[in-house]
């Protein structure tokens, strides 16, 4: 969402924090970036925190909690939140809520767009709802028991009915079946200093993209260069670069190998 505001769109976030300091600091940095918040309190609970280890080439790991009481309800949201949008981007964290949310936009013709990092209970209501499934490297393995890519995808995108089935790579990319063909897109060689919330900004590149109604080549090529430079930095939202810095990576900054149709 703050990606999505320097770029700028506009950005609303429904989400629910605890009663603490951390729930604080969230409210006020969306403030302080712009995006229209909307956050649910749960009474006496700690907000989710996350501690992350991040190495020396810049792959970090995650040790998270989060306190049941934090989950978003379908109840709370109001649907005009969702069909007021020109698109909806889910996780499968709450996933009622997400649920009943992808049903408003897919009744308001609003595309939705999926980042699923596990399988969460009940993702399989969720799924069929989704126009643009972009996850993790193993979750189309999980879903198909297909360790090969190149036929998991296309059985995803089929059982669910997607208008693009994707899976993030890390240096090797991105991998895409759009119903007719694979576009495998490159990452860029840069300097990795923290990988954190490299995916979150590939998702806000291609939401983007997707406003901007680019073709879906497009669309990749500039989540994946977004993605890049936001490793250049510490914090998960520390290297987020200009539209214009973007581009002048896509267009300069020397991309690894990667297999074409």
């Amino acid at each position: 969402m703050v990606a999505c505001r320097i770029w700028g769109l506009s950005a609303r976030y429904v989400g629910k924090i605890g009663q603490d300091p951390a729930g604080a600091l969230h409210r006020d940095e969306f403030a302080r970036r712009g995006v229209e918040a909307h956050l649910f309190i749960a009474p006496g609970t700690p907000s989710q925190q996350a501690f992350i280890l991040v190495d020396h080439t810049g792959e970090r790991t995650v040790l998270w909690k989060r306190d049941g009481r934090l989950t978003l309800l379908p109840e709370e949201l109001n649907r005009e939140w969702v069909v007021n949008a020109r698109a909806l981007h889910v996780d499968g964290h709450d996933t009622a809520a997400a649920t009943q949310a992808a049903q408003w936009a897919r009744e308001a013709s609003i595309p939705v767009v999926a980042d699923l990092d596990d399988l969460y209970p009940d993702y399989e209501q969720l799924l069929p709802k989704i126009d643009f499934l972009i996850t993790s490297r193993d979750i189309p393995v999980r879903l198909t028991h297909e360790p090969d890519l190149r036929k998991s995808l296309p059985e995803v995108q089929a059982r669910y009915g997607c208008r693009l089935a994707a899976a993030t790579l890390g240096h090797d990319g991105v991998l895409a079946w759009d119903g007719e063909k694979f576009h495998n897109v490159a990452a860029h060689r840069v300097k990795v200093l923290d990988t954190t919330g490299a995916g979150d900004i590939f998702h806000a590149g291609f939401i983007y993209g997707l406003l901007h109604e680019w073709p879906v080549e497009r669309q990749l090529e500039f989540a994946c260069a977004a993605a890049a430079l936001n490793c250049t930095a510490v914090g998960a939202r520390g290297g987020i670069q200009p539209v214009e810095k973007i581009e002048e990576c896509m267009m300069t900054v020397a991309k690894y190998p990667t297999a074409r149709d």
